[in-house]
Order: C-alpha cells, then structure tokens, then sequence
C-alpha cells in the first residue's frame, strides 16, 4: 500500500496537540518537539534523536534521554484495516480497540483468533485505548499478544527505510529477544499483511497465566491447512522469540518432541517473575502435545 496524507511538514507548539501535549507531562524531558511529517516523504528532515510516535504507550513508559523529536504518526491517514481476496492488511498505526471491533468474514476460520489476541491484554484502560497493533508488535515483548498474533497466522511485515527503500520480512523473522527486533534506526513498521490462507486455517490455543487476567506466561497457537493438511505450533511467551513448529501431515508425539528439542534450545526459554524457564518448557511441551492431538483428531 503507498502513502496517503498531506504534502506538508508541520511543526506544531509543544502545547497545542495530543492534549495539550508537553514532554515533561510524560516524563521524556530532552524531547523538543512534535512534528507531523510528511505521508508522501515521512523520512523527510530525519534528524538524530527521532523517533516514530504512534500510541506512545511504550514511548512513555520509561525514560529515553536520547530522544528529541517525536514524529507523530496519527495523521497519516492509512486505513486501519483492509479486507482483500489476499487477505487483512492491517496498519501499523491500526489501534486495539480498533482490531478488537473488527467483524472477519464467517468463512475465515481464524477470524475469531484476531478478536481473542486483543483480549489477551494485560493493560489499563488507558493503554487499551492508546496502543496501536504496529506499538505492540516493536515493542517486541515476550507475551506481546500482537507478536503472537503474527507469527502464528504467517504474517508477513513492510518495513521502510531512511533510504526510502522498503522490505517484506516474515513475522516469524521479526523479533529476536526480549524487547529487541530487527529494526534499524530510522526504521518504521508500515503495514501487518495475514494471508487468506492463513485466515482459512482452523485453529486452537493454549495460554497459560499466573492469574486469571494475568500477563502470558505461555502461550502456544496450533493453525491447520485444511487443503495441505500442514500443521503449524507457534511457541510465543514462553521463550524469548516466537519459533515454529511446521509439519507437513499430521505430527506424531514423537515428531513433536523432536522438534521442540531441537528447535527451542534451554537458554530461548524466558525467565522472569511469570515463570521460570523449566516452568516454561514443561508446560510448552504438554500444550504442543494438545493442539498435535486436538488438530490430528480431525
């Protein structure tokens, strides 16, 4: 999808957007300004110490001394959500509630999926309604139910870069740890594409809290191909990436097993006050041994 959105640059008063917006009222006092770049040349006048803005919900939360201009990117204009015969474009800057609203076509079996993955928020209101699918997917966290969403439909991520050129890359590919992803400086998440055929898929899933609305500890997504009968396992939460167990037929326990072992080494299991890592994979291992039973079944 191109850029939509006005051919301008504009430099807004510290005071007269977002609310009355003012840097020390969120505690990222090095910051200068908001601008509202470009749709047509976003990257335009890129600076050191720019940043993207979308929701902000992250961007606020901790300090970021090197910041000094947030490049707002609420105006753009980009439709949040684009239904296709190729399947859901979803905007980076799409919002939560927003996803959380959206009515799939019946005939997508793993429509109901994109509904259950906002309600595994952990948040208060106030981040529900602030944080955008794109926010929570460069944030990159472990239990990020965005990222869970996206590996385990086979999205497929459009980056843009400070060059103005753009790249696919497979959501599987994007995050590599614990809040970190393959993003370069500059960088921006333009678009979430889930293939029709992914969207076609029956599904199930396996979440594992602390508390009944607590953070994700564990959280596994089986996705089956009816036609090709290929079965897919998204382990997210429970390790520090998610990681794909792909199996052309139906997957025997031990076929399960195997590729668990080999492709979730110890140290990709997390570990934080949510779980230990032995924690984390004893139960990895019992609900991938579900979903192979509950998809096999049929």
């Amino acid at each position: 999808m191109g850029w939509i959105g006005p051919c301008c640059h504009t430099r807004l008063p510290l005071a007269a957007h977002r609310e009355l917006w003012h840097p020390r009222r969120v505690d990222q006092p090095t910051v200068t300004d908001l601008i509202v770049p470009p749709m047509v040349d976003p990257f335009h006048d890129w600076r050191d110490g720019d940043t993207w803005l979308a929701g902000g919900t992250l961007l606020f939360s901790a300090p970021m001394p090197h910041l000094r201009r947030l490049r707002d990117l609420s105006q753009t204009g980009w439709p949040s959500l684009t239904v296709s015969a190729a399947g859901l474009e979803i905007a980076a800057t799409c919002g939560i509630t927003e996803l959380h609203e959206f009515k799939p076509p019946d005939h997508w079996r793993a429509g109901p999926f994109l509904r259950q993955s906002v309600e595994e928020y952990l948040a208060s209101f106030k981040v529900w309604n602030r944080q955008t699918v794109g926010g929570n997917i460069c944030a990159s966290l472990p239990a990020g139910p965005m990222v869970t969403m996206g590996a385990a439909l086979d999205a497929e991520y459009k980056i843009l870069a400070l060059d103005k050129s753009s790249r696919i890359v497979p959501a599987i590919d994007f995050v590599t740890g614990d809040n970190t992803n393959i993003l370069q400086p500059g960088e921006l998440l333009r678009s979430i594409h889930l293939p029709l055929s992914a969207l076609l898929r029956r599904y199930t899933l396996r979440r594992f809290t602390l508390t009944k609305h607590g953070r994700s500890s564990i959280y596994l997504v089986g996705t089956h191909d009816t036609e090709s009968n290929e079965i897919l396992i998204t382990v997210s939460a429970a390790t520090i990436h998610p990681v794909h167990l792909r199996f052309n037929g139906a997957p025997s326990s031990e076929d399960v097993r195997i590729a668990l072992d080999r492709l979730i080494p110890d140290e990709l299991y997390f570990d934080d006050p949510n779980g230990t890592p032995a924690h984390r994979r004893h139960l990895t291992y019992v609900f991938a041994e579900q979903i192979r039973t509950e998809l096999s079944a049929s």
